[in-house]
């Protein structure tokens, strides 16, 4: 209970240091943010009640306090662009970018735990020095670039995915959906691929791992039951690590295959200077990231008995 305190009190904090960053972000746009939004051609009236409806009127910890109590009553404001509460907008497309993040990680896993046990197994053999350039070019190669070549290959010229979109089903997402995943998941195979190994050759090493071989079990049973639950720790504290990372990188691949998403939302939100969606999918995006580390926490020690909740 006390870990679980401690850990929700940091949590805690760090969100309310994301509100502070997120707040200034319009600050330290150069110039009146109001007449950045509305453009050039807005009459003095216009930028004066837009002013006063997003309180750049008050002083600024009075605008704090308002963006504050908005906030806690589920309010982010309302778009510029779409004249809409920017809140169920965000809500709105977050589904397809959460479902592309998931969908993502799964083939990253897919692809990254075999990689890994064939790597470690046949450790400085031929398929070990093949996997591991492989990994090296797969974090090496962009992910707007993949993502062109794909829609190139698979959607243009095979015609065997939807060039765009997100689909109207499960199947349909999974279809739609399958191409932005594999970009996304070329990046994060690399990485969790790299790591697993890793943890793999040293949990291999261990007397335990011996001991259980003494006793007669099947090297596959050694290998998933006891090596592989032991080494997937440090790849769980990997995802987390980098899901952050993989959040931010929606933005780009769903603007390239124009997937409906809150990335794709963002991208356009910049370049209508539509500040208070960019305000809000931002926000979003900051608790997503603290609620897996967090998460992720909690399931570190449950894979691994080593470790302690300290």
């Amino acid at each position: 209970m006390r870990y679980l305190g401690g850990r929700c009190i940091s949590s805690a904090i760090a969100l309310l240091l994301v509100t502070f960053v997120v707040f200034f972000l319009v600050h330290l746009i150069p110039g009146d943010p109001v007449s950045v939004m509305l453009g050039q051609h807005a009459t003095p009236s216009t930028v004066a009640a837009l002013r006063h409806a997003m309180g750049f009127d008050q002083p600024l910890f009075g605008q704090y306090w308002l963006f504050m109590s908005k906030l806690f009553s589920g309010n982010l404001g309302d778009s510029i662009s779409y004249q809409q509460p920017v809140f169920g907008l965000v809500l709105g497309r977050l589904q397809a970018t959460l479902f592309l993040v998931a969908y993502s990680i799964v083939l990253s896993l897919l692809l990254a735990v075999p990689s890994a046990l064939i790597a470690a197994v046949f450790r400085e053999k031929p398929v070990d020095y093949a996997l591991r350039m492989g990994f090296l070019v797969a974090i090496a190669l962009p992910s707007f670039w993949i993502g062109t070549l794909l829609i190139y290959q698979f959607s243009l010229k095979i015609h065997l995915f939807p060039v765009a979109g997100y689909g109207d089903t499960f199947t349909g997402h999974l279809s739609s959906l399958f191409l932005p995943a594999f970009t996304l998941a070329l990046g994060q195979w690399a990485i969790l691929g790299r790591n697993l190994r890793s943890a793999l050759i040293d949990v291999l090493q261990l007397p335990y791992v011996e001991f259980a071989r003494m006793k007669g079990l099947r090297g596959s049973t050694v290998l998933f039951r006891h090596v592989l639950r032991t080494s997937l720790g440090s790849t769980v504290t990997i995802i987390g690590i980098n899901l952050s990372f993989l959040i931010a990188g929606t933005v780009v691949v769903e603007h390239v295959f124009s997937i409906p998403g809150s990335g794709n939302l963002l991208v356009n939100a910049v370049f209508s200077r539509d500040y208070p969606i960019v305000q809000g999918v931002t926000l979003v995006y900051a608790t997503l990231v603290i609620l897996i580390n967090l998460v992720t926490d909690f399931v570190y020690p449950a894979l691994d008995p080593r470790v302690a909740l300290t």
